[in-house]
């Protein structure tokens, strides 16, 4: 019990550590960035009647789908196993060969 109680006072101390203030960044972020006045805050309906037609062309949209498929492609192969039969056969073997102790 003793050992285990070593990494978690220091955990505390470390967690305990990031619990002070920013003051510097507390007045940084109370300031506007333009140093003018903070901008306003509109219904976003009004924005959506002031946007224009798309100016998405179709070479621009061919573009997206194919990064887009080609992400969805990436993302398939990822959730698949990540090691093949023969090594997890392997690493089974190697943990059934060195079992925990507790103590």
């Amino acid at each position: 019990m003793r050992p285990a109680l070593f990494p978690f006072v220091l955990y505390l101390f470390a967690a305990l550590g990031g619990c002070g203030g920013f003051d510097q960044l507390d007045a940084i972020q109370s300031q506007p960035a333009s140093g003018g006045a903070a901008p306003q805050l509109v219904p976003i309906e009004g924005l959506i009647a002031q946007a224009g037609p798309g100016r998405a062309t179709a070479s621009a949209r061919d573009n997206v789908a194919g990064r887009a498929a080609g992400l969805r492609a990436r993302a398939k192969a990822m959730r698949g196993p990540v090691h093949s039969p023969a090594t997890r056969a392997r690493l089974a073997a190697a943990v059934a060969a060195h079992p925990t102790q507790a103590n």
